[in-house]
């Protein structure tokens, strides 16, 4: 296996102006901490620990470290990325010594479409993305790799399910944990019938109906004035 050298210099200034200058020199602030040795504040090459991350078998990779004329064999513990621009902030360094057995988190893949999506409809449903191991650094893996071709709706993959040796590793992620799944595509539920829309107000009468009601109206008063006047003529005739 190739050997990943990180060159990492002794780091005396803190503050987020010596951050901001050590990241311009292209490096960054990291600890280098576990192990026998007390932690040390160091600086190391950004690119050399980003195509770290990079690599297959990413943040379980084991690397040299190479400090004040020492090597120490170690591995990526934790980092800080900048949300916004993507770049490294700062790692932290974990010692690790090649005969004793260390826990690591190892994600989990999967290929092959389910029967029960392309025979069924089903959907396949992702739950755990990463299980967690007990082994030598020697003997981890970069993947658990698994073919889901034959999960059908309502069977699952659990963590007891993938391909590990159980004589050079523990599994101590729940072996009953759902790792992946088939469910049944929900029914849309139906729709209550919308109310019907409350009954519009009457229209109003037409302007025509108005008008006539309002001629007839005035005609009535005419015929009235008129009839009084007839009988206030007869009234003075009688007279």
């Amino acid at each position: 296996m190739e050997q990943i050298i990180v060159e990492a210099t002794p780091r005396d200034t803190r503050g987020k102006n010596a951050a901001r200058r050590m990241r311009c020199a292209g490096q960054i602030p990291a600890v280098l901490y576990g192990g026998s040795g007390e932690p040390q504040a160091v600086a190391v090459n950004t690119k050399q620990v980003a195509g770290i991350l990079r690599s297959e078998s990413g943040h379980n990779t084991i690397f040299t470290v190479k400090l004040n004329g020492s090597e120490h064999k170690a591995i990526l513990k934790d980092w800080q990325v900048d949300p916004a621009k993507g770049s490294l902030l700062h790692v932290d360094m974990l010692r690790i010594a090649m005969d004793v057995r260390m826990r690591v988190k190892v994600p989990v893949h999967t290929f092959g479409e389910p029967q029960g999506v392309k025979m069924q409809g089903g959907i396949f449903e992702m739950v755990t993305r990463e299980v967690e191991i007990e082994c030598l650094p020697s003997e981890i893996p970069d993947e658990f790799k698994v073919d889901v071709s034959g999960l059908m709706i309502g069977k699952q993959l659990r963590a007891a399910d993938l391909p590990l040796d159980p004589q050079k590793i523990k599994l101590l992620t729940d072996p009953q944990r759902v790792i992946a799944h088939v469910v049944a595509l929900r029914a849309e539920e139906e729709k209550p019938v919308e109310a019907a829309a409350p009954t519009e107000a009457a229209p109003a009468e037409p302007e025509v109906i108005k008008k006539g009601k309002k001629e007839a109206e005035e005609g009535e008063e005419v015929a009235a004035e008129a009839e009084a006047k007839g009988k206030g003529k007869e009234k003075e005739k009688e007279k």
